[in-house]
């Protein structure tokens, strides 16, 4: 079954999301997803109908603008894309920064689409002054419009109806769930920005983090995370306390793109912690074979 996406967005855990939802249970009643980004772990659960509702919240609200408008107006963002696309065949490169300036203007989610359609490695870049400052990718074009079409369709047709959005500060939504709720996290990645991130306009704090794990073991919330994690033998960010008793298993996410260009060997694992609750659904999942690496839990 095929899973849409977007855009190729850094750091989305799409290409593992065959891996993490083999932790979660075939009916349950609300995925919720604190650090949404592109949302690709709400989007495959969707498309295999594991939940009957879906909270997708990020604190990069023209992210969270865009995703609400694919949802609810697809054939709107799917026509203005082809338009926005459409003119910058003359001067892609000059296209590409007056869009940026135009969107830093109006946070207008479809100048954002284009934006993260086109820009370098689909890696979102804010400056001190919150602005997008991300280059275009000088080799490519984007998502040509009919893919983009496909997709805004797609993901509309499995969460339409069903999904609530919001731009909060993470700690105001694990404050709201309840019993039945499943939390996935993936926060902002520690090995590389530490408190500071610029695809965020704030990082987290790693004390504050655990704290807020420690409420929802008390409240008996499952949650899974995605964290820390090595490639080769070395590590990034500090790993979870052992006191919050959540499962620790590393996902192989294959080799690394600079370990590619560097002709290396070195594998990719991605830290991935899992309340003890859900561990009894890993029997297997359709989506994706079993490439767990359960050596290093």
């Amino acid at each position: 079954m095929t899973i849409p996406h977007l855009v190729q967005y850094q750091g989305s855990k799409r290409n593992l999301a065959p891996q993490i939802l083999r932790y979660l249970p075939n009916n349950f009643s609300r995925l919720v997803e604190p650090f949404s980004g592109t949302a690709a772990i709400t989007i495959a659960c969707a498309v295999y109908n594991k939940a009957e509702e879906y909270v997708i919240n990020d604190f990069n609200k023209p992210l969270i603008d865009l995703f609400r408008m694919v949802v609810e107006s697809p054939e709107f963002v799917a026509s203005r894309y082809e338009e926005i696309w459409s003119d910058q065949h003359y001067d892609s490169i000059e296209h590409y920064y007056q869009i940026r300036e135009k969107f830093n203007l109006t946070k207008d989610p479809v100048f954002f689409l284009y934006l993260l359609a086109r820009c370098v490695k689909g890696a979102v870049r804010y400056n001190s002054d919150g602005l997008f400052n991300q280059s275009p990718d000088k080799r490519r074009n984007g998502t040509n419009p009919k893919t983009m079409r496909q997709n805004i369709f797609s993901i509309s047709s499995v969460l339409k109806g069903r999904t609530t959005f919001s731009s909060l500060d993470y700690k105001t939504i694990l404050e709201s769930t309840k019993p039945g709720d499943i939390v996935y996290m993936d926060p902002p990645y520690q090995g590389v920005c530490g408190e500071r991130d610029s695809r965020y306009f704030s990082g987290i704090s790693h004390i504050e983090f655990v704290e807020e794990l420690e409420k929802l073991n008390h409240k008996k919330i499952s949650y899974i995370v995605s964290y820390d994690g090595k490639c080769g033998n070395k590590s990034y960010g500090e790993e979870l306390p052992i006191e919050l008793q959540l499962e620790h298993i590393h996902l192989n996410a294959g080799r690394s793109s600079q370990a590619t260009l560097l002709g290396k060997d070195s594998v990719t694992y991605e830290s991935l912690y899992v309340t003890k609750d859900l561990i009894k659904h890993n029997k297997g999942f359709a989506g994706g074979k079993d490439s767990n690496d359960r050596l290093f839990a």
